[in-house]
């Protein structure tokens, strides 16, 4: 093989560190336009109208959905890339070339589940799932740019003990369930993406009038949970003797948890507005890319109990990787 078309493992993690920025950014875009009531603005797929045509006319709904069309095109490429490129990687390692075929696979079920969300009138349940595809693609996209460090490739032992890594994982599974009751609460809101050009979108009502207030008492409850869980995974991972870049990332997590707590009270309590409501979903994102970084950096929960936590690392790309 031709030096050229060769990678190394620190050009590989800037490649699958890309990937992962891009996704987390995907999730804004696409949060902006269900708030700003944008989800209709391109009524048609692929194209953006039946007539044909491609690119959106001069408004700015339009334009909010044709935008979150155009970036796409970009995940798109950074995800071939991360997938293709784990095979030109020196040394090859089976486990990345898994992980990075999984970002494009993600990104074309994505573009199809997009279109589906579009010709079926932006009905609750296939945005649910829309949301929910792009968390699972965070999940193998952070795992890669994780495991894709060269720090990774030495060897490095886990971050945490057996104990702590069970309780990040723990804190995994209730993020994922408090992410989907969020998400099922939002189909029930106000905000149900068409608002801006006009289109009446079906909402969950399997409580009649009370069907909002029964979805948000039941996230609120699990994400005050996570928040508390949150905090107990923090000092049982300085009392254990946790990584130092392990502990920092979760004390993230615990600030964030609180923000967002505070967030979600005001929003609720001022009607939902659009830009709270924007700002909510992209530090959901973001704090669900913390939770998987934490997860996937203390390593397995079913290892043997003897593994030692790892010392800290001093190599620049690992402290890289500890501000993703």
């Amino acid at each position: 093989m031709p030096a050229r078309l060769r990678l190394d493992p620190k050009q590989y993690f800037v490649v699958s560190a890309v990937a992962l920025v891009a996704l987390t950014l995907i999730v804004f875009t696409g949060a902006a336009v269900r708030v700003t009531g944008s989800g209709l603005g391109c009524p048609d797929w692929p194209n953006c109208y039946q007539n044909g045509r491609l690119v959106a006319e001069s408004n700015s709904h339009a334009w909010i959905e044709f935008g979150n069309r155009l970036l796409s095109g970009f995940v798109a490429v950074a995800a071939i890339a991360a997938g293709l490129l784990a095979f030109l990687r020196v040394p090859f390692r089976r486990d990345l070339a898994i992980l990075g075929v999984l970002l494009p696979i993600g990104v074309i079920c994505q573009a199809v589940m997009g279109g589906l969300t579009v010709l079926y009138g932006l009905a609750p349940g296939w945005v649910m799932a829309h949301f929910g595809l792009s968390m699972l693609i965070l999940v193998a996209a952070g795992t890669l740019a994780w495991r894709a460090r060269p720090a990774f490739e030495e060897g490095e032992p886990p971050a945490a003990d057996r104990t702590t890594a069970r309780a990040c994982w723990a804190l995994f599974a209730l993020g994922a369930v408090t992410i989907f009751a969020g998400t099922a609460a939002t189909a029930a809101g106000p905000h149900a993406g068409g608002s801006g050009t006009g289109n009446i979108v079906k909402r969950f009502h399997f409580e009649g009038h009370d069907t909002l207030t029964w979805l948000v008492d039941r996230h609120g409850a699990l994400a005050s949970a996570l928040g508390l869980l949150a905090i107990f995974v923090w000092w049982l991972a300085r009392r254990r003797g946790a990584d130092r870049e392990l502990r920092v990332r979760l004390t993230r997590i615990c600030l964030l948890m609180a923000v967002q707590g505070a967030l979600g009270i005001v929003q609720y309590r001022t009607k939902l507005p659009s830009e709270i409501v924007w700002v909510h979903v992209c530090l959901a994102a973001l704090l669900w890319v913390g939770i998987v970084l934490a997860a996937v950096q203390s390593g397995s929960p079913f290892r043997a109990a003897a593994t030692a936590p790892a010392q800290p690392a001093t190599s620049g790309a690992r402290a890289s990787a500890a501000r993703t």
